[in-house]
């Protein structure tokens, strides 16, 4: 035997004994690893069930350990109102086949060679509740992944849902399949998820016999998360969905979109968190005339995220039994505080406040052929002297700034009036424009005529701005209660017109 495959041998007889060391070794290991893995889970779990009347619980039903694999089996169970009345306790069963580290023996086929502690193939099992989940996959595994989990417990791997088929005589369903990989540190800290579909269509029929249809296309989702100090997720998620389609209602009326885009970053720095979501809209479609595209924005700045846990905890307590009656036909208790959670809920107000939180819908807008409409508005609040003062004057002291502007394009308005004669069977080409005209001069003519608005060029204009118990309300100065009272006048004025 020459030299160099006198190395190789030894390379493989050195690479096989460590194999087999670290695999006994992680045999030891695995089941407080995978019990404690249970632990963290459910409580995410119990964390993302708050305020609803259900409950999700895994646990690990056993561990057959051998030298260089293990079978394990989990069950993860649920219970209440929330998953309906036809399976009130539904369970999920999961067979996951672990290989023992170091080197298991798919990854070295695959070529990865980092030492990893296991690597785990799991995938669900049948059982009541997932039988006709199997039979619209072919009587295959609907769900299966593949995990490898480091010597720092660190997780990798991917997570694939598979293409489905299933009809009757009131619903269909065709899914491509949903593939997902994802990136975790210890104990979740840092998480990483990146997936993709194709498509997704459904049919069904409501209990009114009317049929609905969605078909989706080019689903892409990508999140960038870290655990705050608070154990909530922080970070970015993106989902993209490049064709959405729905046919709804007696009329069977489509809505079609193209090119959807939802952004959200989030962070936490001390007691305080900032936020803020991005939507988009490239097209959009209206019983197959196009109509234009849309965008939204929206952030939140200064929010206490002590109190904002508490009030919202106070918030799911109360709801849920509200939420168990009204799945189980009953009647809906009263929303009702005791004295010590009215205590409770009014200093947390007050300790929410006096961060001087922000709310801002920074843009919300529509752009047609021939115009844009735009609203945005901005409210600073901050910690009045008391809660017990009267409502004007509480409202004064909370609102540190208000600050809004809307502008309707009158080009805009009649791009969607002439749509809307086109979808209502109008075909004369100067018939809808006549409405269209008509459209855009009554809501200026509206506006303009109650002085709510002003016109400046094309555009009906209307802008709000109060700061230090002052409304300048488009242009002109008046006080909390004149503003009130003019805003009153004139809906009572246009109450009676009607």
């Amino acid at each position: 035997m020459n030299k160099p495959a006198v190395v190789l041998l030894g390379f493989v007889v050195a690479v096989g004994a460590a194999s087999a060391g670290g695999a006994w070794y992680t045999g030891k290991q695995l089941e407080p690893v995978l019990q404690t893995a249970v632990q963290d889970a459910n409580k995410e779990l119990q964390r993302s069930m708050a305020g609803v009347d259900g409950r999700l619980d895994l646990e690990l039903v056993s561990l057959d350990r051998g030298l260089f694999s293990s079978t394990a089996h989990y069950r993860l169970k649920a219970q209440g109102s929330f998953f309906g009345e036809q399976n009130p306790n539904p369970e999920l069963l999961f067979v996951d086949h672990i290989e023992h580290g170091p080197l298991p023996f798919s990854r070295l086929v695959s070529l990865k060679w980092l030492p990893v502690m296991a690597t785990s193939h799991y995938s669900l099992e049948k059982n009541p509740t997932t039988e006709k989940w199997f039979a619209a996959a072919k009587d295959v595994s609907p769900l299966k992944g593949v995990a490898n989990i480091g010597y720092n417990r660190s997780v990798s791997g991917n997570f694939e849902l598979l293409p489905l088929e299933f009809k009757d005589d009131k619903s269909s369903a065709s899914f491509s399949g949903l593939n997902l990989d994802f990136d975790s540190s210890a104990e979740g800290k840092k998480v990483k998820v990146n997936g993709y579909m194709n498509s997704l269509k459904l049919t069904a029929v409501d209990g009114d016999g009317t049929p609905f249809a969605a078909d989706l296309a080019g689903l892409t989702v990508a999140s960038n998360l870290e655990k705050s100090t608070f154990g909530f997720y922080t970070g970015q998620n993106t989902v993209e969905l490049t064709d959405t389609k729905l046919t709804v209602g007696p009329q069977q009326t489509v809505l079609t979109l193209k090119g959807f885009e939802q952004k959200d970053t989030s962070a936490v720095k001390d007691n305080t968190m900032d936020g803020r979501v991005d939507y988009k809209i490239d097209e959009i479609g209206y019983q197959g005339k196009p109509v234009g595209s849309a965008a939204m924005a929206v952030s939140v700045k200064n929010i206490d995220v002590p109190s904002g846990l508490l009030l919202t905890k106070l918030y799911q307590d109360k709801m849920q039994p509200v939420q168990a009656a009204a799945a189980a036909g009953q009647p809906v208790p009263e929303l009702q505080l005791t004295e010590a959670e009215q205590t409770l809920a009014e200093a947390n107000v007050n300790q929410l406040l006096a961060a001087k939180p922000q709310v801002a819908l920074e843009n919300l807008s529509l752009k047609t052929t021939h115009g844009e409409s735009k609203f945005n508005l901005v409210l600073d609040l901050t910690k009045p002297s008391s809660m017990e003062l009267p409502p004007v004057e509480l409202g004064k002291q909370i609102i540190a700034l208000l600050d809004a502007n809307l502008t309707l394009s009158k080009p805009m308005i009649g791009d969607i009036a002439a749509l809307q004669a086109q979808a209502g069977g109008v075909t004369d080409p100067k018939a809808i424009e006549q409405q269209s005209q008509m459209a855009a001069e009554m809501v200026s003519g509206m506006a303009v005529g109650t002085q709510l608005a002003t016109l400046v060029g094309n555009d009906v204009v209307s802008k709000l701005h109060y700061a230090n118990n002052e409304v300048t309300f488009n242009g002109q100065k008046m006080t909390v209660e004149q503003f009130i009272g003019f805003v009153l006048a004139k809906a009572g004025a246009m109450s009676g017109a009607q």
